[in-house]
Parts: structure tokens; sequence; C-alpha cells
């Protein structure tokens, strides 16, 4: 589990350059007169919390940090001089085959290591970088400390933060009251209980290893995800048709939208949930789907499932049937029930 400097996709932080910092406006141009005809929340900035913060909260301390803040790879990657479409265009370009010569932080690179490639379509890489350009990023606590005893006391904007003009925020303002439908509700869950078990995963793998991780999912995966689910009121799993627990295994029902996941990801394009209304229940369904990191212990044997990982799954997990999987295949789904 390798993470690069300009992780922009796997994760960027909230933020907003308007008075209403958690909108943004689109605007037209009416015989040379600007108006502001629709004002909604944009819609990257769910994405970028959503898909991004399990490496790159800018809530995480300085020692645990897995992944650089994206206040950082922002100052690294926006000059006064680069326009919206360029660095639009570099993320999806970058988030295709992220690669150390792509990047621009090398000692980001040296220090957290090289990200795996994720899984996202490019609308979704298109419209987090169009909100992690046109926005300020929230910046962790101790970041300008950090700042300072790498650069020398001053500014941190030096014409290099681009949109926006300041690097902070309210958390309160980070965050809406409106009603959630039933779909972002559901996202909610299975995103928020991913990231949850992400930087616990991937902790466990910078810091210890694979081997240490394997024992941290063996032992805590289960109750981690029953925590969230305490939290949400709701019944959340994650289930497969190649288990590695027993206790992974999908239904009848849940592997009939497993199927349906892995053409929609065969397809290409953005991966929509399934949900489907119960009476006052709701079933929730979404993909879990491969990268890199996923393949240290689920990959191919004697290729990225190096044989010490191997006999160290077959010693925790006799009947394991999770491996031999590549980059960007479906490995499972979040099945999540919750009432309205």
């Amino acid at each position: 589990m390798k993470f690069i400097a300009l992780a922009i996709f796997g994760s960027i932080l909230v933020a907003c350059n308007t008075n209403n910092k958690d909108k943004y406006s689109t605007i037209e141009n009416d015989s040379k007169d600007l108006a502001l005809v629709e004002t909604q929340e944009h819609p990257g900035k769910k994405l970028m919390e959503n898909n991004c913060y399990a490496c790159h909260s800018p809530n995480a301390s300085e020692e645990n940090m897995i992944a650089p803040p994206f206040v950082a790879i922002k100052m690294h990657y926006i000059s006064e001089d680069t326009s919206k479409e360029a660095f639009v265009e570099a993320m999806v370009e970058w988030s295709k085959k992220p690669s150390e010569e792509k990047s621009k932080m090398p000692g980001a690179v040296k220090k957290f290591g090289l990200m795996p490639y994720q899984f996202f379509p490019e609308e979704t890489i298109k419209q987090i970088a169009d909100y992690l350009f046109e926005n300020e990023v929230e910046k962790p606590e101790w970041f300008q400390e950090h700042y300072n005893k790498m650069h020398g006391n001053g500014k941190m904007m030096n014409g290099k933060m681009g949109r926006g003009k300041g690097m902070g925020m309210n958390k309160n303002q980070a965050n809406t009251n409106k009603q959630l439908s039933v779909e972002e509700r559901g996202m909610q869950m299975a995103l928020t209980t991913k990231a949850e078990l992400g930087k616990n995963l991937m902790g466990q793998i910078q810091k210890n290893g694979v081997i240490a991780a394997l024992d941290f999912c063996n032992v805590q995966a289960l109750p981690i995800t029953d925590s969230m689910a305490t939290v949400y009121k709701a019944h959340i799993k994650r289930v497969t048709d190649k288990p590695r627990n027993p206790k992974n295994i999908a239904n009848a029902t849940e592997l009939q939208y497993l199927e349906n996941f892995k053409k929609q990801v065969v397809a290409g394009g953005e991966v929509k949930p399934i949900t489907v209304q119960m009476g006052n229940e709701t079933e929730f369904y979404y993909p879990i789907v491969t990268n890199s990191m996923c393949l240290k212990c689920h990959g191919t044997p004697g290729k990225e499932l190096e044989n010490i990982t191997l006999s160290k799954i077959k010693e925790l997990y006799p009947t394991d049937k999770a491996t031999g999987y590549a980059e960007n295949q479906v490995r499972g789904i979040w099945s999540i029930n919750f009432e309205k």
C-alpha cells in the first residue's frame, strides 16, 4: 500500500472560495452581465470526502498521516499560471496510471511511497479536480508549524495556492444539515465504513507490513464494521462470491447484484448504487472494487501475492477463496439494511 503526493483522487479536502463555503455557483453571461442562476452543493465535495479522506484526512495527526494532506498537494500543483482545464486534464491523466515521474512532490513519494491505482470513473475525477481547483482546502492543525519548519516562517500562499483566498475553514461549515436521500444515506454508510477500515488497514501495512495487516483484519475487520453499523443504526455487511472469511459469503439475492456490478465495472463509466425499498426498510448495494493495494492480499500467488503472505492467509483462513484478482475488478459488495 503505497501512496504518492498526487493522490488527488484518492482524497481531496473540503473548502470553498466564496462566502458560502459549501456551495458553488453556476454563472451565465447575458449581455456581458453575470447572473447567478443556480446554487447547489458541488458534487466534487462529497466525492472527495467519501473517496479520499481515508488516506488524506485533514483531521489526522502528523504522525498518523499515511498520505500527504491536500493543502500540501494543492500548493505544489496549482500556481497562478495554472488553468482549471490544464489542472483537470492533468488529474485525469494521473489517475489512469500514477507514477513517480508525474509527481511534483518527491519528498512525499519518498515518505509515503507511490499511491496504488484507484478505480474512479473519469467523470468522478473531473468533478473532484474541479472542486479542488476552485475551492480552499482545509489544513491539518499541525500543518502551519510543519510548513514553517520546512520553508521558514511566513505566509503559505506565496502565489502557489491558485484559487481561494485562504487555507482553512470552520469545520462546522464543512458539514451540511440537509436531509439525505436513501441512496445518499447508503453511500454515506458504505464509504465511511470503508474509510474507517481502510485507514486502519493501511496504517498497519505502512507501519508493520502486510502480515501484521492480515492479523489485524482477522481480528478487527468485523468488529469495526459492526461498530459502524451501531453508529448508523443499520445492518452493514461486506459480502462476496469468493470469501476469505466464511461469514462474508453472499446470499442468492446479493449474488445477483454482485454479478450486475461486475458487468457495470467492465463496461466502464459511473457505477450507481442499487437501492430496494421493502416497506419501511431500504436495502442498499454498492461494489467493492480492487486496486493495486488490494492485490497484496488478494492478487495472484507468486505475483502480487507473495508466498509468505499466502502462507499466513492459509493459516488464518483455511478455506480462503479470495485470491487471483486483478486491478479494477469487483471483489464483493456492500450490503446494507436500514430504516427510512
